[in-house]
């Protein structure tokens, strides 16, 4: 039997991406108050649960990254929707805190091996002609999830009890993600596999990615860029009650994030292809720095709809940016151990980022003062992604491709 094609496999992992990021990423705020009411568990004792989590996925990305690099992709996104399965059916369980971390280390496993940037190596090898295309498709479906995710474990919720409840999103992804991932990714695709401009001898090692003045600058970019965004996530609801406004006008602020990330992705699918990578990576890499300190020092309901929506059009792209990025920088054929080695530092400033902010209210007059230094980060991360020009070998052999992203 032929291996599906390009449009069914990105269709499949789209779907793929839609439940792996709503159950795996948007899910576990959603049980915080009911595991508090039934177990008595702390909210710091069980967000650490969710840190320990992050921090497992960032540790674990180069494992992933380096498998897929070695033709195992599909055991890779299988096996991971599989234990992220079973992590839930642990979640379930869990009668303890101890009990409720070791779901969260196979949680967190299970991220490295789903979300995102799997699914980019995973594309990036099996189609090297449209992989920019499914890239996209991906994040496009993918910006949805958090829009699927709330109301439907609420749903669930309504209906079952929290445990009952995250049993049947294990089993969603144990008995149909898990499948459909298997699918999508069997056998070899013949079509366009070796594209003509393509010379994989002049593609990078990690060994020698790491050497290079690039690799270095655009990690620290989205470093830099993970841990402002992640320590705004992890106090944005605080930070509107400092400015003194209830949370009925917090909330119909950052409804605006989902909509204006998923129309900056709308936006690039239909004009992307007369832009360069580059080019969009400064304009969305300048636009959190701005909406942060918008952030900062407006108080007016419409300044702060502008955040919002300045905000959520930047978050929503820079995922983009960050998949087009790594093989047009350094080729594709050691896509999976670069790209995991650069997430591994970001993620693991993702996971560290709530609690060190957390430390550095204390030495701050408020709110106001941390976001204008996470501004300051973001400007940083803008300049330290000016400075990284592509590698020269990079530059010579990808010049045919480098003027935009179809």
């Amino acid at each position: 039997m032929n291996p599906p094609s390009f449009r069914a496999t990105v269709t499949a992992l789209a779907a793929g991406q839609l439940l792996c990021w709503a159950a795996l990423y948007y899910g576990f705020s959603s049980f915080v108050l009911p595991m508090q009411h039934a177990k008595g568990w702390s909210k710091p004792e069980m967000m650490g649960a969710f840190t320990l989590g992050l921090a497992v996925w960032g540790a674990a990305t180069y494992a992933a990254g380096a498998a897929i690099d070695h033709g195992r992709g599909r055991a890779v996104m299988t096996l991971g929707a599989a234990l992220a399965g079973l992590g839930f059916l642990a979640w379930s369980r869990a009668e303890s805190l101890p009990g409720l971390y070791g779901a969260w280390v196979l949680l967190g496993a299970a991220m490295a091996m789903t979300l995102y940037e799997p699914a980019f190596n995973v594309l990036t090898k099996r189609f090297p002609a449209q992989y920019r295309e499914g890239i996209t498709t991906l994040t496009l479906v993918g910006g949805f999830a958090s829009t699927l995710s709330f109301p439907a474990i609420a749903a669930l919720l309504a209906w079952l009890d929290w445990r009952s409840a995250l049993a049947v999103i294990g089993a969603v992804l144990l008995v149909l993600v898990a499948p459909l991932h298997a699918w999508a990714l069997k056998g070899t695709p013949t079509q366009d596999r070796h594209p003509a401009a393509h010379d994989a001898a002049d593609d990078a090692t990690l060994h020698e990615a790491l050497r290079e003045r690039a690799f270095w600058l655009l990690t620290a970019t989205f470093t830099l860029y993970s841990f402002a965004v992640a320590a705004l996530w992890a106090h944005i609801m605080p930070a509107f009650a400092a400015k003194g406004l209830p949370e009925a006008t917090a909330l119909s602020v950052v409804v605006w994030f989902g909509p204006a990330q998923v129309a900056g992705r709308f936006a690039f699918l239909a004009f992307g292809r007369w832009i360069s990578v580059r080019v969009l990576g400064m304009i969305v890499l300048a636009g959190m720095p701005a909406a942060l300190a918008i952030f900062a020092l407006a108080d007016s309901t419409v300044a702060l709809v502008l955040f919002a929506l300045l905000f959520g059009l930047a978050n929503g792209l820079v995922t983009i940016v960050r998949g087009n990025l790594v093989p047009e920088y350094f080729g594709r054929s050691h896509v999976g151990r670069i790209s995991g080695t650069m997430s591994a530092i970001a993620l693991l400033s993702r996971a560290a980022a709530p609690l060190l902010t957390a430390w550095l209210l204390l030495a701050l007059p408020g709110y106001r003062e941390l976001l204008l230094g996470l501004a300051g980060l973001g400007a940083l991360a803008v300049l330290a992604f000016a400075l990284a020009r592509p590698p020269q070998r990079q530059a010579t052999s990808t010049a045919p491709d480098s003027g935009g992203v179809s």
